[in-house]
Parts: C-alpha cells; sequence; structure tokens
C-alpha cells in the first residue's frame, strides 16, 4: 500500500512525464517542417513515445498498488525553437529535471522504507542516466558542428544510432 505521501509524489512524476512527452512531441512537430531533419524528427517522436510509456507504467503502479493514478492536464509546450541546438539543449535541460524529480521520488520511498516503490524506481534511475548520456552526446556532437551543413547532414542521418550506444 502506498502512502498518501508517494501517491501524490507518483502522480506529480506521472505529470512530469505526460508533459516530457509532450514536449517531445511538440519537438518532432517543428523539426518535422524543418528542410531535411526526417532523422531528428523520427527522433523526437520516438522519444515522445518512450515518455508515453513510462507515465503508463507509473499509472500501472500506482493503481496496483492500491492508489489512483491522476490523469493530468498538460500545459502547452513550446513550439519552435530558434535552432536545432536550440532544442537540443532543452531536451538536456528537461531530462536534468527529471532526473532531479526521479531522485526526490527515491528520496522519499527511502524515508518511508517503501522498498517496493524504492525497488520499482531503480528501473527510472537507471532510464534517466542512459537518457541524460544521449542528451549530453546530442548537445556535444551539435557544439563540435556548429554552422556546418554537412557535419548538421551527417547528425540527422545517424541520430538514431545515438540511442543504441
Amino acid at each position: 500500500m502506498l502512502s498518501q505521501r508517494m501517491k501524490d509524489a507518483l502522480n506529480k512524476q506521472i505529470l512530469m512525464e505526460a508533459q516530457s512527452s509532450q514536449s517531445y512531441l511538440a519537438m518532432g512537430s517543428w523539426a518535422e517542417i524543418q528542410p531535411g531533419l526526417k532523422g531528428v524528427t523520427k527522433f523526437f517522436f520516438r522519444h515522445s513515445d518512450e515518455e508515453r510509456m513510462h507515465m503508463l507504467k507509473l499509472i500501472h503502479y500506482v493503481n496496483e498498488r492500491g492508489g489512483f493514478a491522476v490523469i493530468p492536464a498538460l500545459e502547452q509546450p513550446v513550439m519552435t525553437f530558434v535552432s536545432l541546438k536550440a532544442a537540443f539543449e532543452q531536451l538536456l535541460k528537461h531530462e536534468l529535471k527529471v532526473s532531479e524529480s526521479i531522485n526526490d521520488l527515491v528520496e522519499i520511498a527511502l524515508a518511508e522504507k517503501d522498498y517496493a516503490t524504492h525497488n520499482f524506481l531503480q528501473w527510472y534511475v537507471m532510464e534517466q542516466m542512459e537518457e541524460e548520456k544521449l542528451a549530453r552526446d546530442c548537445n556535444d556532437k551539435l557544439e563540435m558542428i556548429g554552422d556546418d551543413k554537412s557535419g548538421l547532414y551527417l547528425f540527422d542521418r545517424d541520430i538514431m544510432t545515438l540511442d543504441q550506444e
């Protein structure tokens, strides 16, 4: 059984994961209307789907543990970006915020001696380590590319392989 504090915190995380999905969906929509960013578009849309799955996993967990997962209203995400680099900087900033939130959940679980939730959250801890690394790698590559169009072409072509590294 989840404590009220844990249920509230998990429902807050459900909101964060839903907002992440919306943000990446908006990034994908923006990328799709930019010339030559088919790979980046696919990347953002796939990450939107992944964030939705993270949200669903939390919803099921809360409901299975005797709580009630609240489906949140969402804020309008940022819809346009001045550059691809700015979009990926936003992605990294957001992933760091998600990691902080996951760490707060782990802290609550330990404080309440809720070892089942602590165990459940370890998947999210590992996932966030991967997400942060991927976001940093993308930002590092875009920094290296600068304004080089051929580098941007290669980045777009290869971005889906970055996920497997």
